[in-house]
């Protein structure tokens, strides 16, 4: 577990370069800064700067290389790297409301881009005109797009929204690839239809996950629930309250474990029995410092009541890495089928990477499947 704080900001999101050597983050303003790896240190490379109003995604393809990113000027950008300046391209999305978030496919030939416009953009290359160009899935999204995930076949798209509701779509764009296979999702895919709807949650749905097989997705909403539904057990859905303060984030590390984090400022671990169909919670993943405790003399204990009111000094600090709320994980290294690395950032303006393996043997109760 090791901790970067880059800012007094928060990072509002995100993302990852291939081999794990840069990482591209949003200070909570209009600008992407770029660090590089270097030694211990995280040093700044680049500032991406085209966007008029806050970022709210940012996405980095491995293979391609391109950077694309989302905000509330309504606009999405493409940025390629030439000659090590990075350079813009503008995307046709069509919207009124903000950009919320926003996801490369797998095969990085097209990304959808969630928005407060209560749909979602499907944007693709068009090379005869040379510009990306979009195509929106609406119905029946009745509220912003906070979160989207693809389902491994680069056809499937997950969305949860701010109604409630996790959806599975189809984003097939017959101009860029060849006919999808059937998945256990379904096996009619014209773009747009909806595959999958889920009725169980009672809050916003802050983020969604599909596991790395693809017929499993997982999401974490607003009531402090975290939910599953299982292709394979014809979409049945599991459902867990929790009892901590909202969710925020949430990934698979193995096909039946997942990693989600919030409001409580540390890493949760899930676990789903495949053959009860239930998710049970494994445990929090961030091992507290012991503090020396010492006893109050009469003069501090007077001045912690005129200060704060209370003279219990134990919950004046937080004994977590994050000191404020988690709002993004991504997964490091070792995919989301067996991942050894996972990386958080927050409203700290901090961002700590986790090793799963280390956490293992620090926790003794903690088993991931």
């Amino acid at each position: 577990m090791s901790l970067h704080q880059f800012l007094l900001e928060p990072i509002t999101c995100h993302a990852w370069n291939r081999d794990r050597t840069q990482i591209a983050i949003s200070p909570n303003n209009h600008e992407v800064h770029i660090y590089k790896k270097s030694g211990n240190q995280w040093v700044k490379a680049h500032e991406l700067k085209e966007h008029n109003g806050h970022i709210t995604g940012i996405d980095w393809a491995p293979k391609s290389d391109r950077i694309v990113t989302c905000g509330a000027d309504r606009n999405a950008y493409v940025w390629s790297q030439k000659d090590g300046v990075w350079k813009p391209t503008l995307v046709i999305l069509r919207i009124n409301r903000a950009a919320t978030f926003v996801k490369w496919s797998p095969l990085e030939n097209k990304f959808a881009v969630g928005s407060g416009a209560r749909l979602i953009s499907v944007c693709y290359f068009e090379s005869e005109n040379d510009w990306w160009v979009s195509k929106h899935i609406k119905k029946p999204i009745r509220s912003t797009v906070l979160s989207l995930d693809w389902h491994p076949n680069n056809v499937l798209l997950a969305a949860g929204s701010c109604d409630f509701k996790c959806r599975i779509f189809s984003a097939y764009i017959k101009e860029v690839e060849e006919r999808p296979s059937p998945t256990p999702w379904g096996s009619k895919m014209p773009f747009g239809e909806l595959m999958f709807e889920s009725s169980s949650s009672c809050g916003w749905v802050h983020s969604i996950c599909f596991s790395a097989s693809g017929s499993r997705v997982a999401w974490v909403s607003h009531d402090s629930t975290l939910c599953l539904a299982d292709a394979g057990k014809k979409m049945a859905v599991a459902s867990l309250c929790t009892e901590t303060l909202p969710l925020l984030a949430v990934t698979f590390i193995t096909e039946s474990s997942l990693v989600a984090a919030g409001h409580d400022c540390c890493p949760m671990l899930f676990t789903y029995e495949e053959s009860q169909g239930a998710l049970s919670f494994g445990g929090k993943l961030d091992v507290p410092k012991q503090s020396s405790q010492r006893g109050l003399t009469a003069r501090e204990r007077f001045q912690n009541l005129d200060k704060k009111a209370s003279s219990d000094t134990a919950n004046a600090s937080l004994d977590t890495l994050h000191k404020n709320s988690i709002s993004q994980i991504s997964v490091l290294t070792g995919g989301k089928d067996k991942c050894s690395q996972f990386c958080t950032t927050g409203m700290d303006g901090g961002m700590s990477i986790w090793d799963v393996k280390s956490l293992e043997s620090a926790l003794k109760d903690l088993k991931i499947k």
